[in-house]
């Protein structure tokens, strides 16, 4: 009988788990995104020339937002660098901004709603021409 019972609990959290990781939030970096909410060309690397170049971050939510502004806190090296701050609508499930580089390196970025929620986070790399 407890044997079953653990087997039946074990069954329903990995179900959850499954579950969850599916409608996870994800964060794309790409050279474009589409009127549907989808990266054109996603990659984590890319080139850049000597007078900067810009790469689209886009974030998709398995729910609505229900802010009217998210922020991007971006750290290079592990070093704060910038927050960039995007207008949102409330019932909007993806958002994305388009954001010039001007130096190489590795960049990591935090995505906070607007109650300081981290939603998600992701690094991209921007390597020279």
């Amino acid at each position: 009988m407890i044997k079953k019972l653990l087997t039946s609990a074990f069954f329903v959290l990995a179900l959850l788990l499954v579950s969850q990781s599916t409608n996870a939030q994800s964060i794309y970096f790409c050279e474009g995104v589409t009127d549907d909410g989808y990266p054109i060309t996603e990659s984590s690397t890319f080139n850049i020339g000597s007078g900067g170049g810009y790469v689209y971050v886009l974030v998709r939510l398995p729910y609505e937002i229900a802010c009217r502004s998210v922020r991007f806190e971006i750290y290079k090296g592990g070093a704060y660098d910038n927050t960039v701050y995007v207008d949102t609508e409330k019932n909007w499930v993806w958002f994305w901004k388009k954001i010039t580089f001007y130096d190489a390196g590795r960049y990591e970025f935090d995505v906070y709603d607007c109650f300081d929620y981290k939603l998600t986070t992701g690094s991209v790399r921007i390597n020279w021409r």
